[in-house]
């Protein structure tokens, strides 16, 4: 089976390019896989190429390469086909429109993977007649802004597939989602077993990773940590990541350590890729988001024996996590019932050390082979299906196409209209 990924931009980092490589590198144990970049900004992949597996880009960003096309006059022009509600569109443009149209046009390839919304709409606009057609969710369908939400499902329509990262998701893509005909399947990310040993339950450091934003709500970590310290001031925190234009916390949380004296307690440790060195230096994980598409930090602590104290928030944990087994899920924004989760852990080494090894054993489904597996019965029976199984839906995609065409000009107008109003105000 020849399997086509469309990547944002391959050479990038990020929780996407991650398990887009693992699941490619794993598929292309058996199939014929290529992961096509729409971008390219360095020479090489920076997480590292997935053996196994042709890369390709679409459009060249590399000042230093003789192909450089960040000049290009249709580079400079608003894309019409990447819709705009996706937070990534003042990345696109005419170009890449063209560029991503000429490749679908001409893929020859059984399946085609999309891996965020803009490009999954592009799929389900551009690609040619034959190969399955999926559209990835590597978020939720709550997140994305109503726009977006109103152009899926005007577009996903004419997808085979839309594969989710949870269960949650999945329905919630069913109830919200008028997509008949489109499979909706929930498919976890997968986390490689790691390279070094496990931790050992001993060390007296609690451990969180993820980005300095203010939906991971550290501050509750920080201030649950402040009763764990006053009642066991040999423990310590680790916080790992970095901020980013949408929400840098860095500052407010340092401030709050300084505020609640825990200058020698907690560290903000600046991001560490990958953080499969960093978990087992801990012996208890800690996740306090108030929500979470899928929860990637929560396995790979787990896959590295640390069990793991998490919100119960929407999407995700729930779905990892064995309440009391291998881990602890509590209430969202309780800071008193997180701090008292902490402590139980503290307090029992037997329990703590029965829960990380249960956390092993648990993870061990994220394993990168038995979501590949999931994924290549999907594509396989979605093949199946052929051409008998989308002439059939003939109907279906006339009717999403026009509804589409509706949209593109509602929205055409409604761009124009608020043009005028701001041009009016200069």
């Amino acid at each position: 089976m020849h399997i086509s990924f469309l990547l944002h931009n391959a050479y990038g980092i990020g929780g996407t390019i991650r398990t887009t490589f693992t699941l490619a590198g794993t598929l292309a144990e058996q199939h014929d896989v290529e992961i096509v970049s729409v971008f390219r900004h360095r020479d090489d992949p920076a997480l590292g190429a997935p053996g196994g597996v042709r890369m390709r880009h679409l459009v060249d960003l590399r000042k230093s390469s003789p192909g450089y096309e960040g000049d290009h006059a249709d580079h400079a022009k608003q894309a019409s086909v990447f819709p705009r509600g996706d937070t990534r569109h003042r990345q696109y443009s005419r170009l890449t429109d063209r560029r991503i149209a000429a490749h679908l046009g001409a893929v020859e390839a059984d399946v085609v993977v999309g891996t965020r919304p803009g490009l999954n709409i592009h799929i389900s606009r551009q690609a040619r007649r034959g190969p399955v057609r999926v559209g990835q969710e590597h978020l939720t369908l709550e997140s994305h802004s109503y726009r977006l939400r109103r152009e899926i499902s005007h577009r996903y329509g004419l997808l085979d597939a839309v594969t989710t990262v949870t269960s949650a998701d999945a329905r919630d893509y069913r109830a919200r989602l008028r997509l008949p005909g489109v499979r909706v399947v929930a498919i976890p990310n997968s986390v490689p077993e790691p390279s070094g040993p496990p931790a050992d339950g001993d060390a007296k450091w609690i451990v969180a990773a993820g980005r300095l934003h203010r939906v991971k709500r550290y501050d509750v970590l920080i201030r649950a940590f402040a009763e764990i310290a006053a009642a066991r001031p040999e423990w310590r925190l680790r916080i790992y990541g970095a901020g980013d234009a949408s929400g840098n916390e860095q500052r407010p949380l340092r401030a709050l350590v300084e505020e609640l004296g825990l200058r020698e307690r907690v560290r903000l440790m600046g991001s560490a890729d990958p953080m499969e060195k960093e978990w087992p230096k801990g012996s208890i994980a800690a996740v306090t988001s108030e929500r979470e598409s899928f929860g990637m930090t929560i396995v790979e602590a787990m896959r590295c024996g640390v069990p793991v104290v998490s919100t119960d928030c929407p999407h995700g944990p729930a779905e990892i996590i064995d309440d009391g087994t291998d881990g602890r899920l509590v209430p969202l924004g309780d800071t008193g019932a997180f701090a008292k989760a902490l402590l139980g852990l503290i307090d029992d080494d037997g329990l703590r050390h029965r829960m990380g090894r249960a956390a092993r054993v648990s993870a061990a489904r994220f394993d990168p082979a038995p979501i590949a597996e999931r994924h290549e019965k999907l594509f396989t029976e979605l093949a199946a299906r052929g051409s008998r199984g989308r002439s059939q839906g003939a109907l279906r995609n006339a009717l999403h196409r026009s509804r589409g065409s509706a949209l593109d000009g509602a929205y055409a107008l409604r761009y124009l209209a608020s043009s005028a109003i701001r041009r009016g105000r200069a």
